[in-house]
């Protein structure tokens, strides 16, 4: 569902001008005609107008060059129409990538480059305070938070940053990313509670204190926006001057300011997502937000109760594994256009235009300083509409698929002397490359496109492959071409009346994901052929490309005079200059070779759960004895708080043992709890297995996953306790807790055990709680619960597992309870080759089936498919990941609930994708047991 947001509330508290709702001209009425000097969020530049100090807005000129930490300082302003950097337009075309969920820094890299070739000129990077901050006054931004990495990299790949440090982030993060110990503090928070607030000015201290040593402003980084939660007009007055306060000078997001910004939320399929993003261009926008540019992982106890899965977005442009989806096509072209063809970043509402059939909705814009017309075409209908459109003075037959959108243009200058009259195809780019004028449009294969030109001397057209047509007729030059799957169509056109050549190109989706524009110090270049390209750099007379490859390919490269010579991945090619002025290799690049992945064997089992036992010694534990809370949650009436924030075990599983005093006749316990999803209780009495109880289908669909587990105890234990009444009198009562997620909205309500209520007896009960111990150093406050096995390091590599039962598989135990299961395994990927590898749990219906997964010791996730046997996927991390001839340790923890066979069945590695090419990746530091 695309959410468009314009503005933010004033601050007077009024309700903000909405430029959906508002036209082009009203507004420009009220803001005037000068560049506003309000940088986003109501801060103040330096430098309001453009820097010739002209009045009038900025013309629509180039855009500015691909940013770095050049030690320049840089002027970031806006006026109605977009951002200005140094003077100049930029459409920000940002998607949203969250460090945290890739816990490997070296991968950051890949999935910035990939961002950068894919068309995005910035990243929003949230930071989930969580994650770094186990305890109050205790920060981590070392390893995978490590906060000043990221930003280097992001300035090493060129990316403009957005940065959202919170304090609340939301993101499907346990507590919207709010650390578990703020539950126990009776802070209120996003509120302007000052006891909030000296703890969100401590975290944003500590974030500032890295991010101003990479402002953009300050040419020491490429940190571009800042932006802060501050739903209320106190709490976020304050931030913002703790903010300034702290050296952060660049502009604040949202803004009250006049520059519509949208953000599209997850997005079904292509067609969706070009939708949903050519109707903010239509409204606009030039403050473009995908959400979310790479999905990444929940790993650990990350996830918030709404999106319990490992998987964060399945819908993301780049997958968990780091590949493009269907998604990535639409998003690559717009993000293309945008970045390459000024006239997009100034638009203003023009005539209304309509379609001859109704079902396709029209929205026509113009920049008025090119003469540039856009026409956005929507169907929300479910068929194809094929309709006249009047375009540039000509109604123009266009085909628009159902529940599709297009973008069509027309006036675009394409170089000397050429302008689009009309086309069916959508613009993707428009370069100059040395004295080559390159214009590419795209469309969807199979479709029959036309394109007319505006030539006012008679062109020499040269057909390079054969799909082309063309005839030229009173001063217009009409091509037409047939699209196929993944080809490339390319187009001479030359004139006696210039020295400059055009070369026209012509693609279908998948033949515009295999063209990468880039542009370098020396000048731009146009690559064709590879599945990425990461980087391009001139060294005399040498353009060096590194990129990927999937599949044998060919390799295409417009670059600028004096360039002869062309390497990939430091290799040297051998190319030939073909008829469209590009070097091309004589041979094809190659394609990745094959992997084999090693079986899964070899596997160890050891049942756990201890604290079961009746004798189990629980003096450590923690007394649950207090009688108030800063919960949400009421504590009930004469009996003590047993929520387990309040003795601080804020994630993962949670056991209890209480001692009951006047237990004799007994018949059943009730358990009220509360979880989030896949909730868990498990409860035994005097080491007898009381039974499991789900929570899941209890929960509101809000996190709330509150429930009440009745146990009746066994008629076998019953009859025990009838015939030794003295023995009876005095019991353990043992619970184990699982799925501790805090909800987003309500992070204060219990988690863990809330009462318990007894039938038959009404003992006395003295309770302790034991929950994860301490942090991990390394793997942070998230990666442990309170499984016995956690707190003695069963998942940690190194631990001495010889004694522990040989096992062909995981799984098929029917006790209730704990059982822990390990193995090594080997990789041996070539060291030019980027693998990405999954584990996958296949499942089984008959099954129940609960396991955490373990990879050198980080906390991947949990398989839950208790009904469904429904099979899943952990993709793994390189990094954390050994791929390179190294040892990795692999350790599920199963929860099995004594009455079917417990275990996820087969696990099996699986090759999710791979490429010759990648980045290096250094290992993620993995500490095992300490002994």
């Amino acid at each position: 569902m695309a959410r468009q947001r314009s503005t933010g509330s004033t601050a007077t508290g009024e309700a903000p001008l909405e430029l959906s709702r508002l036209s082009r001209r009203a507004f420009s009425t009220l803001a005037g005609t000068t560049v506003l000097g309000l940088a986003l969020g109501g801060s103040v530049s330096s430098q309001a107008l453009p820097r010739s100090g002209a009045r009038g807005p900025v013309p629509t000129g180039p855009p500015p060059g691909p940013p770095g930490a050049d030690g320049q300082r840089h002027h970031v302003t806006l006026d109605r129409y977009s951002l200005l950097v140094d003077g100049r337009r930029l459409a920000l075309w940002s998607g949203e990538m969250h460090p945290f969920r890739l816990p490997s820094p070296s991968l950051w890299r890949d999935v910035l480059q990939k961002m950068r070739a894919y068309g995005y000129n910035a990243v929003s990077a949230r930071l989930a305070w969580n994650l770094h901050s186990p305890a109050p006054g205790e920060y981590d931004f070392t390893g995978v938070r490590d906060l000043d990495l990221f930003l280097r990299t992001a300035a090493e790949t060129r990316m403009y940053v957005v940065l959202d440090p919170g304090p609340y982030i939301g993101a499907d993060v346990d507590a919207g990313g709010l650390p578990g110990w703020l539950t126990a503090t009776g802070a209120d928070a996003r509120t302007a509670d000052p006891a909030y607030l000296r703890h969100a000015d401590e975290w944003l201290s500590r974030v500032n204190a890295v991010a101003a040593r990479h402002q953009y402003t300050r040419g020491t980084g490429t940190l571009l926006l800042y932006r802060l939660d501050a739903p209320h007009r106190a709490q976020r007055a304050h931030l913002r001057e703790k903010v300034r306060a702290d050296g952060i000078d660049v502009p604040f997001l949202p803004a009250d300011g006049p520059v519509a910004r949208g953000e599209a939320e997850r997005t079904r399929d292509a067609a969706e997502a070009r939708r949903v993003h050519l109707a903010h261009l239509a409204d606009g926008v030039t403050l473009h937000q995908v959400h979310t540019a790479f999905g990444g992982t929940s790993w650990g106890w990350l996830p918030a109760p709404s999106a319990p899965d490992p998987t964060y977005d399945p819908t993301a442009g780049i997958d968990e594994a780091r590949r493009p989806t269907d998604r990535t096509a639409p998003l690559h072209q717009l993000g293309q256009l945008l970045r390459n063809v000024p006239d997009f970043t100034r638009l203003d509402e023009a005539a209304e235009v309509r379609a001859a059939d109704a079902r396709l909705r029209v929205r026509h814009l113009v920049n008025r300083d090119t003469g540039t017309h856009a026409y956005v075409v929507r169907n929300d209908s479910a068929a194809d509409v094929t309709s006249k459109l009047p375009m540039g003075g000509t109604d123009v037959e266009v085909t628009v698929p159902g529940r599709d959108a297009k973008l069509f243009a027309t006036g675009l200058h394409l170089g000397a002397g050429r302008k689009l009259a009309y086309s069916t195809l959508q613009p993707m780019l428009s370069m100059s490359v040395g004295k080559l004028d390159i214009a590419a449009f795209v469309g969807r294969a199979g479709e029959m496109a036309h394109l007319v030109l505006d030539c006012p001397h008679e062109p020499w057209p040269t057909r390079l492959d054969k799909e082309a047509a063309w005839a030229y007729d009173r001063g217009k030059l009409h091509v037409t071409v047939e699209l196929a799957e993944d080809r490339l169509t390319r187009l001479r056109i030359r004139s006696g009346k210039t020295d400059r050549t055009m070369i026209l190109l012509l693609a279908d989706d998948a033949a515009s994901l295999r063209l990468w524009p880039y542009e370098t110090p020396s000048g731009r270049v146009l690559v064709h052929g590879p599945a990425l390209l990461r980087d391009a750099a001139l060294d005399g007379h040498t353009i060096r490309l590194t990129g990927d490859t999937v599949e044998e390919c060919g390799l295409e490269v417009w670059a600028p005079p004096g360039i002869t010579d062309v390497t990939w991945n430091g290799s040297r090619l051998n190319t030939s200059l073909g008829r469209a002025h590009s070097l091309y290799a004589t041979r094809a690049l190659p394609g990745v070779p094959e992997l084999v992945l090693p079986a899964l064997d070899g596997w160890r089992r050891r049942a756990e759960n201890p604290e079961s036992r009746p004798g189990y010694d629980d003096s450590g534990w923690t007394a649950a004895d207090r009688r108030t809370s800063f919960s949400t949650t009421p504590v009930p009436d004469g009996q003590p708080v047993l929520f387990a924030d309040d003795y601080g075990f804020h994630y993962g599983d949670v056991w209890y043992r209480g001692r009951l005093t006047g237990a004799a006749g007994l018949e059943s316990v009730s358990l009220s709890c509360g979880t989030g999803a896949r909730g868990l209780v498990m409860a035994w009495l005097d080491g007898e297995p009381l039974g499991t109880h789900r929570v899941d289908d209890e929960g509101d669909g809000r996190g709330a996953w509150t429930a009440t587990a009745r146990f009746r105890l066994p008629d076998g234990l019953r009859e025990a306790r009838r015939r030794r009444p003295d023995a009876g009198d005095s019991s353990v009562l043992s619970v184990l807790v699982r799925g501790t997620r805090h909800d987003q909205d309500d992070y204060r309500a219990a988690r863990g055990l809330i009462s318990a209520a007894f039938e038959g007896a009404a003992p006395k009960v003295r309770w302790r709680i034991q929950g994860a111990a301490a942090p991990d150093p390394v793997r942070g406050p998230l990666n442990n619960g309170g499984l016995y096995g956690e707190r003695h390091g069963w998942h940690l590599p190194g631990y001495d597992d010889a004694g522990w039962e040989p096992v062909p598989s995981p799984g098929g135990d029917r006790r209730q309870g704990v059982v822990w299961y390990r193995t090594t395994f080997r990789l041996d990927v070539p060291p030019d080759v980027d693998a990405s590898v999954g584990l996958v749990l296949d499942g089984d219906p008959g099954r129940f089936q609960r396991a955490q997964l373990f990879l050198n010791g980080w906390n991947m996730g949990e398989y839950a498919a208790d009904r469904t046997g429904t099979p899943w996927t952990f993709v793994l991390p390189n990094g954390i990941l050994r791929t390179r001839a190294a040892a990795n340790t692999l350790a599920l923890a199963v929860l099995a609930d004594g009455e079917a066979q417990s275990g996820p069945g087969t696990v099996r590695l699986e090759l999710l994708g791979g490429a010759a090419g990648g980045v290096p990746v250094e290992p993620v530091a993995s500490p095992g047991r300490r002994r």
